[in-house]
């Protein structure tokens, strides 16, 4: 069974997000926040049964006129000295404590549908990348300038192993004369969550693992160990990861993080229309887990002031979760399988709310903020395959399924020590290719749920309307028989 479909069996109805008013950039034609998406082989969401979309929302769609299945490319701008890559304009960047996605709308009681990339296959988001990163048409192709700048995949891993492969065409350093820098063109590559900044390099902080060419050295909260060998120009960097089944929500606790819930408006942008969504934001734990190793301590000597008793440390706050002792990840260079790098890796749902969280924020005012934060997934959690560069930095995806190195049928066979080579050995393990069909059929299967919620949800208040316009015809017909046997008692009082 698909992990959405695992969650969707006990996901809550989303409460009905309506676009704000004060936002001039909003859509007024759509009132839920919630949404769905068309399949990647372009079919289209039908028209539902029942009340009209226009009795429902006031929505002015046409179904006279075709949906796109696609959304439009980005613009290129042709970046001078490199052949083949490009920046984009046309297109809005996650930042600022927003995520965009391409929505169109669609005569469904969602209102508007996730649009499906312009290409059907995995490759670098457009989206959620750093503005300074060039990539070429094809979304393959990443190249970097000056410091260090990252960009995600389109796709997460939630569960499961899988593989791609990261062709190093500039990197490891060995160009300082050609650049006129003195450090070279540079390249981290890993996995990261949706919380890692993108401004730095994988392994800035706890939500994402990295490996660095220069030394072979894996790192991780800003802390890079020991681990393999180092690679450059003309290297093949294949990466792997391993996730254990998607946990299921349970259907007795409503707070739980594992529930898949989406809260999202749509707006118009840039002669676009996106939903917008704010980004899970780094919690107040994992900034502690990054300020635990600093040393805070006051040195004394001449010229320094007196030293001041510690302050008493502060509540650790809510365990960060892992997701187990099967969760790794590992590198291989040119084929050549440089072990466990990372194991036990942290959940990449959100942390749980306690009381007086959940509390403080049913009092939010609508509209803020603070208050379309997300402390449920959306189903788009997960690890991202991540490249970092630095000065001109350059690396070619190769998400398979033909590997320049394919590894063993069974990698974790490798790692735990056992020959993972032998012909007998179903390969456990996915091409990252494979992944995008998987990815677009679980944000079908969301959207057909909250469709349904909606659906639902219409007919509760269609319902309720026409409880209460029965009832109000009732006691207008009983105010009415009471006017007239008032009147006739008075006619009777008169002539009597």
């Amino acid at each position: 069974m698909p992990a959405a479909e695992a969650s969707l069996s006990s996901t809550p109805a989303p409460d009905p997000q309506n676009v704000s008013k004060k936002r001039k950039r909003a859509v007024p034609a759509a009132k839920s926040a919630d949404s769905g998406s068309p399949a990647p082989d372009g079919s289209a969401p039908g028209t539902p049964s029942g009340p009209s979309v226009e009795q429902l929302s006031g929505s002015k769609f046409d179904p006279s006129k075709p949906i796109p299945t696609h959304s439009a490319p980005p613009i290129w701008l042709p970046v001078q000295g490199l052949l083949d890559f490009y920046l984009t304009d046309g297109i809005c960047f996650n930042r600022n404590k927003y995520r965009y996605t391409d929505a169109v709308e669609v005569a469904t009681y969602v209102f508007h549908s996730q649009q499906s990339p312009p290409t059907d296959s995995v490759r670098v988001c457009w989206e959620d990348r750093s503005p300074n990163i060039r990539v070429s048409q094809d979304g393959l192709g990443l190249a970097g300038d000056r410091g260090y700048r990252s960009a995600r995949l389109n796709v997460p891993v939630r569960e499961g192993k899988w593989y791609i492969e990261l062709n190093i065409e500039r990197g490891g350093g060995t160009d300082k004369s050609e650049l006129g820098r003195a450090d070279g063109s540079h390249v981290r590559l890993g996995w990261a969550r949706r919380e890692a900044p993108l401004n730095g390099p994988v392994g800035l902080d706890g939500y994402s693992y990295g490996l660095c060419d220069k030394t072979g050295n894996k790192v991780t909260l800003s802390r890079p160990k020991s681990y393999g060998r180092a690679f450059g120009t003309g290297d093949v960097v294949g990466m792997y990861i391993s996730l254990p089944p998607l946990r299921k929500a349970d259907p007795n606790d409503p707070n739980d993080p594992a529930h898949i819930r989406r809260k999202r408006q749509p707006v118009g942008l840039k002669g676009r229309t996106y939903f917008e969504q704010v980004e899970y934001a780094p919690s107040k734990e994992m900034i502690a887990l990054m300020e635990r190793g600093a040393d805070a301590t006051p040195k004394s000597g001449p010229g320094s002031s007196p030293r001041k008793k510690a302050a008493p440390p502060e509540p650790s706050g809510r365990a960060l979760p892992t997701l187990g002792h099967g969760a790794r990840i590992a590198f291989f260079v040119n084929g050549e399988c440089q072990g466990t790098a990372f194991e036990d890796l942290f959940d990449f749902r959100q942390l749980r709310l306690t009381a007086a969280q959940r509390k403080a924020k049913d009092k939010e005012r609508k509209g803020t903020l603070r208050e379309r934060e997300n402390q449920f997934d959306d189903g788009t959690l997960g690890y991202y395959p991540v490249v970092s560069l630095f000065n001109a930095g350059r690396v070619r995806v190769n998400p398979g399924p033909d590997f320049a190195f394919a590894p063993p049928p069974d990698v974790d066979a490798l790692l735990d020590g056992v020959d993972g080579m032998e012909e007998d050995v179903k390969r456990t393990w996915r091409p990252m290719c494979e992944r995008y069909a998987e990815h677009w059929a679980e944000m079908k299967a969301i959207d057909a749920l909250e469709d349904a919620q909606q659906r639902e949800t219409a007919r509760q208040l269609i319902d309720s309307e026409d409880k209460r316009r029965i009832d109000e015809e009732k006691r207008t017909a009983q105010k009415e028989s009471r006017r007239l046997k008032d009147a006739a008692r008075r006619l009777q009082a008169k002539t009597g």
